[in-house]
């Protein structure tokens, strides 16, 4: 992998760590580090260059987009979270999360078939041993390769104890059995995070009923559905995944047996800052299209900026990108400090996605009816936006997680 390369600043419309820190590591400061902005300036750059302008190009052919997840990889752009000992870069979160809002600002399509490593990795760098790190870790560096999570089921989503899919043990193999639906790079990916459900009692508790296995993708048995075709983010490979007795050696289960639902869910501390910053990114894109183009536009006189009715409207936009931006900033710190972060996690998925959805639907409104148009870029940013209220748990469920948090956070102080 190549160390980060210095590039020229390219000029957008954010505030944020735009500025050299003169002060040092003070602890609480809303500056980035010379590497953080290198890195930073970096993914920058590459997805003004590589990744917009091929967007609209992708969402059209829905091709999974090899040569941009290639270059992307070959700068060290990519699988950031691997620890050095397995021959990644370390990234911290917050740091990751720079590479990904610029992705995604760029497409955020494009961003998701690209990043899927992040979720799939999760549970191996939380549960898995040093052998298992080193081989399906250890491959994300050696080679541009694609693993996927595979979890969610046709009906079973958000309600992970619902899952049906089965492990069973045979000697010192398990056989697993079942279907999985909506798993995103299911028909690129080298190697699969498979929840299964290992304790036939029904009433098994989620805590000790499932496991978690690494899977080969060209293990016997194992087959991708057709690509489904979605509302946005086309060109990230969606797919159903059937595994009929499939064998898997011991050697392959992640972490304890019954524990596979820690893993699966401790994950996404990890990852819904991931999407949070996604969505920050489309976000921060349609308050720039938007802003571009109230300052273009003329109407009564004047550009459309100057009605106030717009200019609220935008006004609106930049407060929930620049809160979106900071909850997810803190949901990094709480997890590079090795905090629990659950709470931070869901708040700043929801509100990052709530504010991408907005802020799509505020821009396809100020364009008017060339916002409803394929030839301007906004119709596109909403459609996109839609997933970000949906995948890693739903709008609903952070809420859930939220109030769990909170009232469990308040009766120890009570």
């Amino acid at each position: 992998m190549k160390s980060f390369q210095r590039c020229f600043t390219v000029n957008h419309g954010r505030m944020l760590s735009s500025q050299p820190s003169s002060t040092g590591d003070i602890g609480f400061n809303f500056q980035l580090t010379e590497t953080q902005r290198e890195l930073q300036q970096l993914a920058r750059k590459f997805s003004r260059e590589e990744i917009l302008p091929r967007a609209a190009e992708y969402d059209i052919s829905m091709k999974f987009p090899w040569d941009i997840h290639k270059k992307a990889w070959d700068l060290g752009l990519l699988n950031g979270f691997v620890p050095e000992k397995y021959g990644g870069s370390a990234l911290s979160l917050f740091e990751d999360c720079l590479v990904i809002e610029e992705f995604a600002y760029g497409c955020s399509g494009i961003f998701n078939a690209i990043h899927t490593n992040d979720l799939a990795g999760a549970p191996v760098i939380i549960a898995g041993n040093d052998e298992q790190k080193k081989k399906y870790l250890g491959r994300l560096i050696e080679e541009p390769i694609i693993a996927a999570y595979c979890v969610t089921e046709p009906s079973a989503g958000s309600d992970v104890a619902g899952l049906k899919t089965k492990a069973v043990k045979k000697g010192d193999e398990w056989v697993i059995n079942g279907n999985k639906m909506w798993i995103t790079s299911a028909g690129v990916a080298s190697w699969y995070f498979v929840l299964a459900r290992t304790d036939p009692d029904p009433k098994a508790s989620t805590g000790k009923a499932f496991t978690g296995f690494i899977v080969d993708a060209k293990t016997p048995g194992v087959t991708p559905g057709r690509k489904e075709i979605n509302m946005g983010q086309r060109c990230s490979d969606t797919r159903g995944v059937t595994f009929e007795d499939v064998v898997v050696k011991q050697e392959n289960v992640l972490g304890e047996v019954g524990a596979g639902f820690k893993y699966a869910m401790g994950a996404f501390d990890k990852t819904r800052p991931v999407v949070a910053a996604a969505a920050v990114g489309l976000a921060q894109r349609c308050l720039d299209e938007a802003t571009r183009y109230s300052l273009e536009r003329k109407t009564f006189g004047t550009e459309i900026v100057n009605h106030q009715a717009v200019a609220h409207m935008l006004a609106d936009m930049a407060i929930g990108v620049e809160v979106s931006r900071l909850m997810t900033q803190r949901a990094c710190w709480e997890i590079d400090n090795k905090r629990k972060n659950t709470y931070y996690a869901s708040i700043a998925k929801c509100i990052a996605s709530e504010v991408a959805n907005k802020s799509a639907a505020d821009a396809v409104q100020i364009f008017g009816g060339n916002g409803f148009n394929t030839e301007y870029p906004v119709e596109k940013l909403m459609r996109d936006a839609k997933i970000f209220q949906i995948y890693e748990g739903t709008t609903q469920i952070q809420k859930l997680i939220i109030a769990r948090e909170l009232t469990a956070r308040f009766k120890q102080m009570m």
